[in-house]
């Protein structure tokens, strides 16, 4: 079994600067002292973007500092919010591929993570052309010949999630990538993205998806045809991740939430005659 934490979105500023009237610096050390306490048994962390909000130097600082109180290895990957150069100047030690976009892989004991760059300077659009494409297109390769199984990372959806202001800025070359897809020999089990900002789950063109809850603020669930939506307050969360051969299971954790823990064991009373009544009623319907 693999234990995975996928945290997406941070989008920080410097210190002490707020967004959106939140402060993500706030929001983000709670996130990682909730998982360092409950979950410090973790493979590892994967933070699918927007990392930052502006890609301020300083802002990546906090991210190193903050990363580095974990038990486990994190990995993360940019989003349209962040600044490539940057990004690499703050974490020397993440992988890049041959043309230096920041991609990726990562062998764990439920298989191989691929780790894509989807982000293209001047706009907030996902962004996936041939050199990059031809890094996935290798890596898919190597995974089928060695028989190891697949999971893809990255910060933009290829499809769409019918919240129209975000769907015009998904990943533009999503046909080129569906058909990549689609040919390879490769066992890809699942792909988690960010930049939505919303729980959404669910299968494309066969391959298992999801995402969540951003670290600071989210979008709004419109589903209509204005294109625009706002952000909100929503809980965050991160999602706990279990890997293993034959299974994938996700947990949302809100790991904000602080309210009360309910011991049911005092309705044991109700239960039993909840039951018994139950009971009663099938055998009436059967006799």
């Amino acid at each position: 079994m693999t234990k995975l934490i996928h945290l997406t979105d941070p989008h920080l500023m410097p210190p002490g600067e707020p967004l959106y009237g939140l402060d993500p610096q706030a929001r983000l050390t709670a996130a990682i002292d909730h998982v360092a306490a409950h979950h410090g048994d973790a493979d590892c962390m994967v933070i699918t973007g927007d990392l930052t909000h502006w890609g301020d130097d300083a802002a990546y600082d906090v991210l190193k500092r903050e990363l580095d109180r974990l038990p486990f290895p994190a990995y993360p990957l940019i989003g349209n919010h962040d600044q490539r150069p940057a990004f690499q100047e703050a974490f020397l030690n993440i992988g890049r591929d041959p043309n230096g976009y920041v991609q990726y892989r990562i062998d764990t004991r439920a298989g191989r993570f691929l780790m894509m760059d989807t982000v293209q300077e001047g706009t907030h659009a996902g962004w996936y052309d041939q050199e990059r494409q031809e890094w996935l297109k290798g890596e898919l390769d190597a995974a089928a010949e060695e028989d190891q199984p697949v999971y893809l990372f990255a910060h933009h959806p290829p499809f769409q999630i019918h919240i129209r202001m975000m769907d015009m800025i998904r990943l533009v070359q999503w046909e080129e990538v569906a058909a990549l897809l689609a040919e390879t020999r490769a066992d890809i089990r699942h792909y988690f993205f960010g930049h939505v900002h919303r729980p959404i789950s669910g299968c494309w063109r066969g391959i298992p998806f999801s995402t969540l809850y951003g670290t600071n603020h989210q979008v709004a669930l419109d589903l209509g045809p204005a294109e625009d939506a706002p952000m909100t307050h929503e809980a965050p969360a991160y999602n706990v991740v279990l890997l293993s051969d034959d299974l994938t299971v996700i947990h949302t954790c809100p790991y904000t939430y602080d309210g009360p823990t309910i011991d049911h064991r005092n309705d044991r009373n109700t239960d039993e005659a909840a039951r018994a009544a139950g009971r009663a009623q099938v055998a009436a319907q059967q006799g």
